[in-house]
């Protein structure tokens, strides 16, 4: 009952990893850059939703929605103020702007907010569901947190394949100069995509904060990085890839946690990604792509 227990949790973890890498293995798989900001609208999300839960009284539901809707304004900026001009420069460039843009986000967030913890109220009101005579409790978080991935999940593929944006996002993603040709805006996708990306990230802040309620500044690095591995585990570019990325990831870093060490955990989740990756290079799902020169 106990591994039930610790496998259950490890995939709420993994829900979480989910959410945030779909951002990653987007942005990547269609406009071939990593966007290493995305963990700090994490953070801008949670605070979003805390303050206008705190100061304003909105309900929760309403708190996440804007949440969502200002991070998805700040995601299309910083795509169109530090990304969009580096569109044909060399990718340690754009990495290297996107780390700045990180540490603008953070020392920013610093200034607006302060520096210490700040207690996160669980934006899941329910208590769970008691299994085998209360031996095995699922949470309410747990609960919503795994819901919510398989919705987004769903939600995504369909929009992806289904629509017409979606459609104009797979051309870019294959071939950017044969795709404006035939009539797509090329600017307008990718700023969709960051839309998208950076909605799913103030979703998955408050999921996050709600489940380990302590929000700082830095609260977004580490599980952005966690993300951003998941997406590698699962193959980057891969949107069902970077599901299973992140639900793996979290089994194993819970699993790691509780059967090894907690000071290991992290270790024991990069060596297995490394072992993948010497196995497997494009990750569980990803696929070769052959570049001709």
């Amino acid at each position: 009952m106990t591994f039930l227990s610790y496998l259950i949790n490890g995939i709420s973890l993994g829900s979480v990893y989910a959410i945030i890498a779909l951002g990653y293995t987007m942005v990547y798989g269609i406009a071939k850059m990593l966007n290493f900001a995305h963990g700090d609208v994490i953070m801008v999300g949670a605070y979003v939703s805390f303050y206008a839960t705190s100061l304003y009284g909105l309900p929760t539901w309403a708190s996440v929605l804007v949440a969502a809707i200002v991070c998805t304004v700040l995601g299309v900026t910083i795509e169109r103020l530090a990304y969009k001009p580096l569109r044909t420069a060399p990718s340690l460039a754009v990495l290297i702007t996107a780390i700045g843009v990180s540490y603008f986000l953070q020392n920013a967030a610093q200034l607006a907010f302060g520096s210490s913890p700040i207690v996160f109220p669980s934006a899941v009101k329910f208590e769970g569901i008691r299994l085998f005579d209360g031996q095995l409790v699922i949470s309410g978080i747990t609960i919503v947190t795994v819901l919510a991935c398989i919705v987004i999940m769903i939600a995504l593929t369909l929009f992806i394949n289904k629509t017409k944006m979606g459609r104009a996002m797979r051309a870019v993603s294959e071939d950017k100069g044969a795709a404006q040709l035939m009539g797509v805006n090329v600017n307008s996708t990718i700023s969709m995509t960051f839309a998208i990306g950076s909605a799913l990230a103030a979703i998955a802040g408050v999921l996050l904060c709600s489940a380990y309620p302590t929000l700082q500044p830095t609260t977004g690095s580490m599980p952005g990085i966690k993300a951003f591995t998941a997406a590698v585990f699962g193959g980057i570019g891969s949107i069902p890839g970077a599901m299973i990325g992140g639900l793996l990831l979290g089994v194993i870093q819970i699993l790691g946690s509780a059967y090894i060490s907690t000071q290991l955990s992290d270790a024991v989740v990069f060596a297995v990604l490394i072992v993948v990756l010497l196995v497997k290079p494009t990750g569980l799902m990803g696929k070769k792509m052959n570049e001709k020169v």
